[in-house]
């Protein structure tokens, strides 16, 4: 069906940290409205695509969005209309091309990726199509396996604990539907655990519980215990994956894990790392190194990468160029993606392809300033990853994709299967 761009309207909204954000609403002739918001992270690489913000200090602690939703409602506006909202591909070279900039750092990668997912909703509306449907690679759907932050450290808590992200894999699970059960039942487990311990149960940025403890080990063991509590089989049916974020305490080429009053190299970073596999059910590690440690990325993946997933994401950054040189240099065998790390539909749905092309795992995430935008769950169902990484059991900004995912599996019943450990990067 042809339908054409008649209107593009920006608006700044709030993200679930309460910080301003880019809303976009994409108009077609036939009347059609699509909405999408765009995420935005604390834990950020280097090499990321630039968001735009004003860093004027007497709005939002200079946060505000106005320059890069005034790019939105002018110059991309104007390059968009009577623009066919068929051609995914050619809306997102338009952007970027407008932009000119390497890393999107003129118009602002917040502008260009919330029109390039507004986009991608309007074509499948358009059609009358499900999102997952119109943005499909795949000749099946694949429920994907989620990454359940259950416990958070780092830059998204306020407690002692180095490590960024505690989550539990649930691949024991016959459906995707169960596998939120299982989550959802550990979570209150966790819960009660720290309870009976005598620590916080505040949650931190992507809902999970955040307490001040004496160790990483300390958190793992304490999840391990609420798995075994909640009726389920560490190892078995529910592994262990982390998020170290390691580049947030890499400090003068020297790893400073100051909840445990120790500093390592990269060597022994990679040792440290190394133990931890070996003594726990861990499936993942995502960023265990530095963003600039390559040869520290390519002895960590000979080290582990035969056993568990080895997940760039600062090291990569959803971009085609750095995910060639790690796969080159064997650094890792998973990709972490994020769509706000590369600004539009078009070059995410590349990295996937390569990374399917080359062996590796591939993760869809959130960011841990998310909005109530549902479009990963979608997104991950299209592209077939078999994982998703979304945050916790708690906060609405993160069930949102749980549920839009229940709705999805709901919607294609037997069409759908749910992931298996083939769909785990591993140096095989």
């Amino acid at each position: 069906m042809k339908s054409h761009i008649k209107n593009i309207h920006s608006r700044e909204i709030l993200d679930s940290r309460g910080n301003p954000t880019v809303e976009v609403d994409l108009f077609l002739e036939n009347d059609i409205l699509s909405r999408a918001a765009v995420p935005s992270g604390a834990s950020t690489g280097d090499f990321e695509a630039m968001e735009l913000r004003d860093n004027d200090k007497n709005r939002y602690m200079g946060k505000g969005v106005l320059t890069a939703v005034n790019n939105v409602n002018s110059e991309i506006r104007n390059a968009l209309i009577g623009v066919d909202i068929n051609n995914q591909e050619n809306i997102d070279n338009i952007l970027i091309e407008l932009d000119g900039t390497e890393n999107k750092s003129r118009l602002g990668a917040n502008a260009i990726l919330g029109v390039s997912m507004a986009a991608c909703r309007a074509g499948a509306k358009a059609n009358d199509i499900p999102l997952y449907d119109y943005l499909s690679i795949n000749s099946d759907y694949v429920m994907p396996i989620p990454m359940m932050n259950i416990l958070n450290g780092g830059s998204h808590a306020e407690n002692t604990i180095d490590i960024q992200e505690f989550m539990i894999f649930p691949i024991g699970a016959n459906s995707f539907s169960h596998a939120l059960q299982i989550g959802t039942e550990i979570f209150h487990q966790l819960k009660s655990e720290l309870s009976q311990k005598g620590l916080n149960t505040a949650v931190g940025d992507e809902g999970g519980f955040a307490p001040s403890l004496a160790s990483n080990e300390l958190a793992i063991e304490i999840i391990l215990a609420a798995i075994t509590n909640a009726g389920y089989k560490p190892g078995e049916e529910v592994f262990i994956a982390l998020d170290v974020a390691a580049s947030e305490f890499f400090t003068n080429g020297l790893y400073d894990l100051a909840s445990e009053q120790k500093t390592y190299s990269s060597v022994e970073m990679i040792n440290y790392l190394s133990d931890l596999v070996k003594k726990y059910p861990i499936i993942s590690i995502e960023d265990g190194l530095d963003q600039s440690d390559w040869s520290g990325w390519k002895k960590l993946n000979m080290e582990i990468g035969d056993n568990i997933q080895v997940v760039g994401d600062d090291l990569t950054v959803t971009n085609i160029k750095r995910l060639n040189r790690a796969v080159d240099e064997k650094s890792m065998n998973s990709i972490l993606i994020k769509l706000n790390q590369i600004g539009t539909i078009t070059e995410t749905i590349q990295a996937v392809q390569l990374a399917k092309k080359v062996g590796f795992g591939a993760i869809i995430s959130h960011r841990s300033g998310e909005t109530e935008d549902t479009i990963i769950s979608d997104f991950s169902v299209a592209m077939g990853m078999g994982q998703i990484k979304t945050g916790s059991l708690s906060r609405s900004d993160r069930v949102a994709k749980y549920n839009q995912l229940i709705r999805i599996e709901e919607e294609l019943g037997n069409k759908a299967r749910y992931a298996t450990m083939d769909f785990i990067g591993m140096s095989r």
